[in-house]
């Protein structure tokens, strides 16, 4: 079983990135008359931190790399896009239409450890991989302990002055 650090506020982050998700799909899709498009498309996201760096894998299958955005502004990670429904075919001949479509929004706060300049994305087989390099002094460091040699200071007895005194 993996220990994992207990963050007060990562269910208040959650919570928060939910509402913002939750309003957004409303303004998105206040004026759309397309029942086909409006449906609510939110990635899912895995995160992974280790000592070196944090790892967002957002599952985007179905989209090209110039339908993605990322941004970075004030520690706060930004990825949009649109993934668009194909009409090539007639509606009336669809049974079912289950997949997502329409354009999304996720936003991460990103922790003050982490190099804005190293940071690196990657689309592969429909997955986005966001690498966020941490800063060198963030890295966590060995620090060796020494051993001294030699003999322990001698205790002075009750009632005997040292002779430096």
């Amino acid at each position: 079983m993996a220990i994992t650090r207990w963050d007060p506020f990562r269910d208040v982050l959650a919570l928060q990135n939910r509402m913002n998700s939750i309003f957004q799909e409303y303004n998105r899709n206040q004026g759309e008359g397309d029942s086909l498009v409006t449906a609510a498309f939110v990635p899912p996201v895995d995160i992974y931190e280790d000592e070196h760096k944090i790892l967002l894998k957002l599952e985007v299958p179905g989209m090209q790399e110039s339908d993605l955005d990322i941004e970075l502004e004030n520690n706060l990670l930004t990825v949009k896009g649109e993934r668009k429904f194909e009409n090539e075919e007639k509606e009336e001949n669809f049974h079912r239409i289950e997949r997502r479509y329409g354009s999304f929004y996720r936003s991460f706060t990103i922790p003050n450890t982490v190099n804005p300049d190293s940071i690196k994305a990657k689309y592969e087989s429909g997955v986005l991989k966001i690498d966020l390099e941490k800063r060198a002094e963030a890295k966590p460091k060995q620090i060796k302990v020494e051993v001294g040699s030699g003999s322990a200071p001698k205790p002075i007895e009750a009632g005997k002055q040292s002779q430096a005194a």
